[in-house]
């Protein structure tokens, strides 16, 4: 099955003054799930390519950026369904505790962000998601991996068990510094995890799964302002989100393979560095040039 649809295909089905681009569509589907995982923020590389490819309407887009996160949701669910699923047969009844320990450590790591980000929905989208701060943020947590990677901590945590309550409050809070848009939300939680001790493939793995309850409530608290101001999407809208979706979770499987294989090996400095140049060169591209 190809990566992407035909320019036919959105045509016929986006009518009414909403037709879109397929380049920008599968764009944007694939970056999503690219980035998602990776600690260079998914949400500002969508603004910033929507700053160059439109995605129209503007109320449309802002559903579009948070609720194909569905797809890289999903495929965090299927590589981890087993460790993720308590009442898997193949565990043992310690396992299944263990289990259930996880994803209540999960929740406590959730909650932070989830309390700011519905408080602050409104001002983050109306006020921070200029690109000048995309690239501010991107330059200065990329100094942060860059200075974290060459002073590091010697890991306590090596694995999900060792990881308790506090720790996991701890990295929630990190996770809140992503509510900026160009911060990174897995790059905020893996700094966290750093900061606090675990090695780099527990923090890398805690962020995938902080990143369910987290993403599951933003694409809720979306879809439910959309409906109320704009109603309920056209059948293109719908198509739109739907394929989207579907190539957020393939891209994304892919995405989180290669970054645990990455940092089984590496550490996250080339990440840093990615974040000062693409910062520089937005601020090149929509300042000076």
């Amino acid at each position: 099955m190809p990566l992407v649809t035909s320019k036919e295909m959105f045509e016929k089905a986006y009518k009414g003054g909403y037709a879109i681009g397929a380049f920008n569509v599968n764009n944007m589907e694939i970056v999503q799930g690219i980035t998602e995982w990776l600690p260079i923020s998914s949400t500002g590389h969508l603004i910033l390519l929507d700053s160059v490819l439109p995605l129209e309407p503007a109320a449309f887009f802002e559903v579009f950026k948070v609720v194909i996160q569905f797809g890289s949701i999903l495929a965090v669910v299927v590589l981890y369904f087993h460790r993720l699923n308590p009442w898997s047969k193949k565990k043992s009844r310690a396992r299944q505790k263990e289990t259930f320990e996880l994803w209540k450590k999960v929740i406590v790591g959730a909650i932070p962000a989830a309390i700011l980000g519905f408080l602050l929905d409104d001002i983050i989208e109306g006020y921070l998601s200029a690109n000048f701060i995309i690239a501010i943020t991107l330059i200065a947590y990329g100094i942060i991996f860059i200075v974290v990677e060459k002073h590091p901590k010697t890991p306590t945590i090596h694995t999900l068990d060792e990881l308790d309550y506090k720790t996991s409050l701890k990295i929630g809070c990190f996770q809140c510094l992503a509510l900026i848009p160009g911060t990174s939300r897995s790059g905020s939680t893996i700094l966290g995890g750093l900061y606090s001790g675990c090695t780099r493939t527990i923090a890398s793995e805690f962020s995938f799964f902080v990143a369910v309850p987290i993403m599951l409530g933003a694409s809720g608290l979306k879809l439910v302002k959309y409906f109320m101001e704009s109603g309920f999407f056209s059948f293109g809208q719908l198509i739109v989100l739907l394929f989207g979706t579907f190539i957020s979770f393939v891209v994304s499987l892919f995405a989180i393979r290669a970054l645990l294989s990455y940092v089984r090996k590496h550490d996250f400095t080339a990440f840093g560095w990615y974040r000062i140049v693409l910062g520089i060169l937005v601020i090149l591209f929509f300042y000076v040039l």
